[in-house]
């Protein structure tokens, strides 16, 4: 019944004005294209489908589109604030707030795709410095963007946390870049 309800559900806001990109003042437009009918999305493997987590970072699949707005420098950040793996010598987890910051090229990251990426690193192995910039070199594999960033926020175990930043280069001039504004560690104050 749950799964009926969810379909009517999902079928009622096909029809409504609040799917529609124009404020509800404005006439309708046409909806926005979903699935293979959206402009580089027949590829995809894993959007709109029942996707089982990958077990490491080697398995996982990394997906792309074409990115809108091929004209223009506009900044796309990706927010992971549980972002979890695990020691390499002591199998303890470790925990990360990770800020992903790129100004897109040609391609821009399928969301659903980055967080399946992201969680399979749950039970990898590697340290702090290790996931954070393979995290970063995937992408820019992936994507070949104008720019990229990330900024690892690592909690403490042992007394100490460990930062991570990373970037391909200066950003381009005249593209507003906020801060990150990940606040560092202070303890149980």
């Amino acid at each position: 019944k749950e799964l009926e309800r969810s379909a009517r559900l999902r079928q009622t806001c096909l029809n409504c004005p609040c799917f529609y990109r124009n404020s509800p003042m404005s006439e309708p437009v046409s909806p926005a294209p979903t699935g293979p009918s959206a402009p580089g999305t027949d590829a995809l493997s894993q959007l709109g489908r029942q996707t089982v987590a990958p077990t490491c970072p080697e398995e996982a699949v990394l997906e792309r589109v074409p990115a809108p707005h091929q004209d223009r420098k506009y900044v796309v950040r990706f927010t992971a604030p549980e972002f979890t793996s695990l020691c390499p010598v002591t199998g303890q987890p470790d925990f990360a707030h990770i800020v992903i910051d790129y100004i897109p090229g040609k391609w821009i990251v399928e969301s659903k795709s980055l967080k399946l990426y992201l969680t399979s690193f749950r039970n990898h192995g590697a340290f702090h410095e290790d996931c954070s910039v393979t995290i970063a070199s995937r992408l820019v594999e992936l994507l070949d963007p104008q720019w990229l960033r990330i900024g690892a926020y690592w909690y403490p175990r042992g007394g100490m946390p460990i930062d991570v930043f990373w970037q391909t280069g200066a950003a381009p001039e005249g593209v507003w870049i906020p801060s990150q504004d990940v606040p560092g560690y202070r303890g149980r104050g």
